[in-house]
């Protein structure tokens, strides 16, 4: 019996020892904040945001599926303002601090240099505090985004304080999150594809090649094999020829649509939105019943590729009363002319082309016409922190072109489920708009919270390509086997 009763005094004796030891190691960590990154924590979490005196929580979900089955609802809340937040709200309201970022000070050939901007002195970078060079409109501006981002990180630098923002400008690497990739791509392929006569090849391709030599010749690609890199090719067809050296890097992307899917998934991508080209429904004091048009399209109607339907569905909708569906493009006012249409239809069609996506979706948000889409591949930004379905009609293509089915789905949609869903769009419509200053829960911070959402995974995957190393000791001679 006194064996057995000692032997229970040691056990609890340990378990005494190990409680305080613990305790006392959490507790030397409270003044050690950067020992734990927080970005590597899980992104799902009750967030809660106080503004202008009411609370608001979203279940903030990190889980990103190609099918949709993973989504994150936001609360039905009229007040409510959709934050993608980041990953952690402290007790008195202050966000994390912001995502790091070290911006490769490439020459201006690759970037502003594109907009005809010429340096001064010894500076790589326009002083934005005294002149912002101005990016081109019309359909150029659609895939703008590496603009917008790029100022935004200019302008980090500038900041009263730096952590109110979603991401900030770093000098040293090693202390990033993330290495940014400044080539304005999409602007390079809209002016400088084609080729000249004397050419053998496009100004566009050499901007790649001479991006790829410099990218991967830099000890940051090296150390990280390239998976902490962020490059943008917004444009379906921009960076064609060195995707395919530059795919362990985080794609900023349209769509996957000209893409294999080893090169770009969502597993390590992050979709963007395009900018929107027709004119934001400002002061919309539009209803259900002022909003004459039931159905708007227009645009291209023959495609190549995914955008069969478009045609198909030409024929099958052409002679339907309150039915606008019509060629147009972007001369001869066909900016105007669209924003005058989707303003005042209920419903926008977004149907796919010759890839899955278009700018046509973010304008029908833009005008607070309900979307309806038809294009089973495409991929949505920001889908894992909210649901489209509130917003949007989602079709398949192969039920869209049976005869009477898209009109009649569309029709039985009630006065009240629209008004629902067009104050949905008001809602959400701030997170699509590119702007600089950028601003909270603009386009510009929803993508660096994007891209917060794969620093977790990046950091694991390069820890866990240094397990090994690749270093073979050389062979000691006195373990060398003779040959007879």
């Amino acid at each position: 019996m006194a064996e057995k009763r000692g032997s229970s005094i040691t056990k609890i004796a340990f378990l005494c020892l190990f409680i305080t030891t613990t305790m006392m190691f959490v507790l030397s960590l409270r003044g050690r904040p950067g020992l734990f990154d927080h970005k590597t924590m899980p992104a799902e979490k009750l967030l809660t945001v106080f503004n202008n005196g009411y609370s608001q929580t979203s279940n903030q979900s990190n889980a990103e599926s190609s099918n949709g089955s993973n989504r994150a609802i936001l609360a039905n809340s009229k007040k409510q303002r959709v934050e993608g937040g980041g990953f952690q709200v402290s007790c008195n309201g202050n966000l994390k601090e912001p995502l790091k970022i070290f911006l490769y000070d490439l020459d201006p050939e690759f970037h502003f240099g594109l907009l005809d901007w010429k340096p001064q002195g010894n500076s790589v970078w326009p002083d934005i505090r005294t002149k912002i060079p101005s990016y081109p409109g019309g359909l150029n501006s659609q895939h703008s985004i590496e603009y917008w981002l790029t100022l935004d990180l200019l302008a980090s630098e500038f900041s009263e304080n730096p952590s109110s923002r979603e991401a900030i400008r770093v000098k040293n690497s090693s202390e990033a999150d993330l290495i940014f990739v400044p080539f304005f791509s999409s602007l390079s392929y809209n002016r400088y594809s084609k080729l000249s006569p004397h050419q053998k090849k496009s100004k566009n391709w050499e901007l790649q090649e001479k991006l790829v030599k410099f990218v991967m010749s830099q000890k940051e690609w090296k150390i990280s094999g390239g998976r902490n890199h962020v490059v943008l090719a917004h444009h379906p067809n921009s960076m064609l020829n060195a995707r395919m050296q530059l795919w362990p890097a985080i794609f900023i992307l349209s769509d996957f649509g000209r893409y294999p899917i080893n090169v770009a998934n969502l597993d390590k991508d992050v979709i963007a939105p395009y900018k929107h080209v027709i004119k934001s429904y400002v002061n919309d004091s539009s209803d259900f019943d002022s909003r004459k048009t039931l159905l708007y399209f227009q645009g291209a109607i023959y495609r190549k590729n995914g955008g069969f339907a478009r045609q198909e569905l030409y024929y099958l909708l052409k002679d339907e009363k309150d039915v606008h569906f019509s060629f147009g493009s972007v001369q001869r006012n066909g900016i105007r002319q669209a924003s005058q249409g989707m303003h005042s239809s209920k419903f926008c069609l977004n149907i796919a082309g010759d890839t899955p996506s278009s700018n046509r979706l973010f304008d029908a948000i833009a005008s607070h016409c309900v979307p309806v889409i038809i294009s089973d591949e495409i991929e949505l930004p920001y889908e894992d922190i909210f649901d489209y379905t509130e917003f949007c009609i989602f079709i398949r293509t192969s039920d869209a072109v049976k005869k009477g089915f898209l009109i009649n789905r569309i029709r039985s949609i009630t006065k009240d489920k629209w008004t629902q869903m067009w104050e949905k769009l008001k809602q959400v419509e701030p997170l699509f708009e590119f702007q600089y200053p950028s601003k909270e829960g603009d386009a510009v911070q929803m993508i660096w919270q994007s891209l917060s959402h794969k620093v977790s995974s990046v950091k694991m995957k390069i820890n866990k390509s240094k397990r090994y190393s690749r270093f073979v000791p050389r062979k000691r001679r006195g373990l060398r086997t003779r040959t007879k």
